[in-house]
């Protein structure tokens, strides 16, 4: 059994302490030889194992997501286990593999992570200052922590680009996604969505009195926000509607909905194909700053001088 972990995973995970690549190496020896060892964590398709720092020096306890195929085995994503809580699985992971096609899921999960895999790697070699101001990624632990407060299933497919990196806290505030929009931190999609659903309980008691056609919806229980204006403007971004799979926008400007529906799949190739083929970019034109990724629907006019548009 070919045990794989991708470089920008080894990467990331060399930086938790010199002695997790051996951690590591060990780890890979015991998964070729038992590759069921780990137990279904929070996201469907991948399992979860853990490392015991102790056994190991310079190398803290760490949770391993990793993709079990008939003849590989593919490393996701190498967590740090926070002290307060123990690497366990989501509470409701039974019932979330029992919910969806597990198959499925599966592949939604390997779509996911492999598009954001292409947009990491590309920031990794050509903006190193956008790729390190992405945060690491959350544990099923963390995961399960924002249902219970959303009080909301997470997708697949949002589980599982959390679980690579879990917000970005871009660079001079301008953050890696089209129009320099940022991934979300757990902690603002958990304040964020508790401040809509408390907007949207003062529409409902307005609504109660105003005629049908004329009720207001703010914000709907399923709508999970995930990509915000910039790393700490909440003005506008996209949530993903947990009841459909697509993303929407909201904004305080009156913005309409996007030309097209998206699926955070399809988003995140997007994405993807415009960095790698800047010149067939349609949606946004990918450039840099320096050392980070600057797309031009919004350079800030200081920096325009600075802009330099990619090429193929």
């Amino acid at each position: 059994m070919n045990v794989e972990i991708p470089a920008h995973v080894r990467d990331a995970a060399s930086q938790f302490g010199d002695g997790v690549p051996y951690a590591l190496k060990v780890l890979g020896g015991q998964l070729a030889d038992d590759p069921d060892m780990g137990r279904p964590s929070g996201l469907p398709g991948i399992l979860t194992v853990t490392i015991d720092g102790d056994l190991f020096e310079d190398c803290p306890a760490l949770a391993i997501g990793y993709i079990r195929e008939p003849d590989r085995i593919e490393i996701r994503y190498v967590n740090l286990v926070p002290s307060a809580q123990p690497a366990e699985p989501a509470e409701n992971a039974q019932e979330q593999e029992l919910s969806a096609d597990p198959a499925n899921a599966a592949v939604t999960v390997r779509e996911t992570a492999d598009a954001w895999q292409r947009v990491t790697g590309w920031l990794q070699r050509n903006a190193p200052d956008s790729y390190a101001a992405l945060r690491g990624g959350a544990s099923p632990a963390d995961i399960a922590a924002l249902e219970r407060d959303l009080n909301i299933e997470i997708p697949a497919d949002l589980g599982a680009l959390w679980s690579l990196n879990a917000g970005d806290d871009g660079v001079n505030g301008a953050g890696c996604l089209p129009g320099n929009q940022a991934l979300m931190t757990l902690d603002a999609v958990a304040s964020f969505h508790r401040q809509q659903m408390d907007s949207q309980a003062h529409q409902d008691t307005l609504n109660a009195r105003r005629p049908e056609y004329d009720r207001i919806t703010v914000w709907k229980p399923t709508w999970i926000p995930v990509v915000a204006l910039g790393s700490a403007d909440n003005t506008s971004g996209l949530y993903l509607d947990a009841a459909t799979g697509y993303l929407g926008r909201w904004s305080r400007y009156n913005e309409g909905p996007g030309e097209e529906l998206d699926t955070l799949v399809t988003y995140l190739e997007d994405i993807a194909d415009m960095l790698e083929a800047p010149a067939l970019a349609t949606r946004d034109k990918p450039g840099r700053v320096g050392g980070a990724l600057v797309w031009g629907s919004r350079i800030d006019p200081a920096q325009e001088d600075q802009w330099q548009p990619l090429s193929d």
